[in-house]
């Protein structure tokens, strides 16, 4: 362990709010926060290397999987989950949701729509109320956003949804905020990234957090550089 995370914990930010989850925001803004998720995931976030270990193994190429990405912001990483599953000839029909309608106004401003996913405003307790199923279920820097009783249903909801969960979120670290802050101090005036990526690290959990107020049978996995991974399994799960 890292003397930064042990010798100089970062408290946890549970009070600030992030700008784009204000309602009244500057859509302009928001839109341009949206637009740079895919260089800064492609950066830090890491899902390749989630592909490859944890999802293209399930995948088949000629039966096709499913599989759900929930609150998609800017769509980069369910594009991203359906192209390389197309590159390596396997088949996958993606569905990304996000209740935010702005969220699903910017990617069919941007032409996103198509491309091997469907894009729905819809929250996953819609979803499972509707009865749908999926074999895989995935989100990306959602985690921090949530208060506790929002958490518990996302992993109720996604437990319903499908057999394999992948939650992907930042692990809090001073290292991990000195890096990202200077890093995007330059974007700090045209979008939310710099602000709010900050706001994120610090509100995000250390591992032997979040696996503290997660239910039985979710596995938290740490993942270079100040990545945590939370995963579910049906069929590495005792059931009964």
């Amino acid at each position: 362990m890292s003397a930064s995370r042990s010798l100089f914990p970062l408290p946890r930010d549970t009070t600030s709010l992030e700008l784009m989850d204000d309602p009244n925001c500057d859509q302009d803004r928001l839109f341009a926060t949206y637009a740079q998720f895919r260089a800064v995931n492609a950066l830090v976030a890491g899902w390749r290397r989630v592909y490859l270990r944890d999802v293209r193994p399930v995948l088949d190429r000629r039966r096709a999987s499913t599989l759900l990405d929930i609150g998609f912001g800017g769509g980069d990483i369910p594009l991203a989950l359906a192209r390389w599953a197309s590159r390596d000839g396997l088949r996958l029909r993606v569905t990304a949701i996000d209740p935010d309608e702005r969220a699903h106004e910017f990617v069919e401003s941007r032409g996103l729509t198509g491309h091997g996913v469907d894009f729905r405003a819809a929250s996953s307790r819609e979803l499972v109320d509707a009865g749908e199923r999926f074999d895989i279920v995935t989100s990306n820097h959602l985690l921090h956003h949530l208060e506790a009783d929002a958490r518990a249903e996302l992993l109720a909801d996604s437990a319903d949804l499908a057999p394999l969960s992948l939650h992907s979120d930042i692990e809090r670290g001073r290292l991990a905020l000195a890096a990202f802050n200077a890093a995007t101090k330059p974007l700090d005036r045209g979008s939310f990234v710099h602000y709010d990526g900050t706001l994120s690290i610090r509100r995000s959990y250390t591992a032997p957090e979040l696996q503290a107020v997660v239910p039985a049978g979710w596995i938290v996995r740490r993942r270079f550089p100040y990545r945590l991974l939370l995963t579910r399994d049906e069929t590495l799960t005792p059931q009964g």
